[in-house]
């Protein structure tokens, strides 16, 4: 594995069985799953002939990361559900997750598709950041243990939580984080103002607030760890502490009418915890352009 590019990195459609067969091994490297997890070289055959979208990012010949997302059915509504999007290690300062997801974008558009859904781990900073700083998604569905209690992955022993993220293609929103216009100065004003309904103690804990007095205001606030990784593996115990208290923040608050809009990681000029901000009402009014399923609330 080369320790940086050799060449200027290529994003391109996976073509080859060589291709798919990079796409294989970069998943076991990155997830380190047993076989019984591996998507089968055979299965990404078949969704590639059948029409899903496989997009890689190359140095010279070799894969250095990937993106798989397959053609679904939501409420009624033809989408592109993102499944599966990995990097190498040497290659994760480069943003390659934020090109590989432009690329996803401009197939789905060029397929007449309006949105593409994924799901991530809410308690991975990272990614929240990449979801909502930079690409503009949003959310209102929390699923506990979505893959089961764990997987063979070393990333999925404090179990599978997931967000079911929505990405509305050609909203304003997205265009404009695409953009770079800075939405930042507002999320970080709500922020100050928010006690948040899970926050740290003075001991690295999560502290549950009040759910009721978070529930009569229209946005809430919830912290998480700026690196859940290193949480686990330190105090295996104490991430899973984050895992349970989140749990509760995100399915009481979305149940009560909340969708998470917003997420940063810097508060009052301070690296620190992430934070989630949460909206009251409802997404298809927050984001127009999202195509409203048939059971949302009115």
């Amino acid at each position: 594995m080369a320790d940086s590019p050799q060449k200027p990195i290529v994003i391109r459609d996976l073509e080859s069985f060589e291709d798919l067969q990079q796409a294989e091994a970069l998943e076991r490297e990155v997830w380190r799953l047993d076989d019984r997890d591996v998507m089968p070289l055979t299965l990404m055959i078949a969704t590639k002939e059948a029409g899903s979208v496989w997009v890689g990012a190359f140095d010279g010949p070799q894969l250095a990361g990937f993106a798989f997302g397959f053609l679904a059915m939501e409420s009624g509504h033809i989408t592109l559900h993102s499944h599966m999007l990995a990097v190498r290690e040497p290659y994760r300062s480069l943003d390659l997750g934020y090109k590989l997801k432009l690329a996803q974008r401009e197939r789905a558009l060029a397929m007449r598709v309006p949105e593409i859904t994924w799901t991530f781990d809410p308690l991975q900073s990272r990614n929240a950041h990449l979801n909502f700083g930079k690409l503009g998604v949003v959310s209102d569905i929390y699923k506990v243990d979505f893959y089961g209690p764990e997987t063979s992955s070393v990333l999925h022993q404090n179990g599978t939580d997931r967000l079911w993220v929505r990405w509305p293609l050609a909203s304003r929103r997205v265009r404009d984080r695409l953009q770079g216009k800075d939405h930042r100065p507002e999320v970080l004003d709500a922020f100050s103002r928010l006690q948040p309904l899970v926050q740290f103690n003075g001991d690295g804990n999560p502290l549950r607030n009040d759910l009721s007095a978070a529930l009569a205001r229209q946005r809430i606030a919830i912290q998480i760890p700026s690196d859940i990784l290193t949480v686990e593996q330190k105090d295996p115990n104490l991430a899973r502490e984050w895992r349970q208290a989140t749990r509760w923040a995100f399915t009481e608050a979305l149940r009560a009418g909340f969708f998470v809009a917003e997420f940063a990681r810097t508060v009052r000029g301070h690296q620190g915890p992430g934070n989630y901000l949460l909206e009251k009402g409802s997404i298809a009014e927050y984001v127009p352009e999202l195509q409203r399923r048939p059971d949302a609330p009115r």
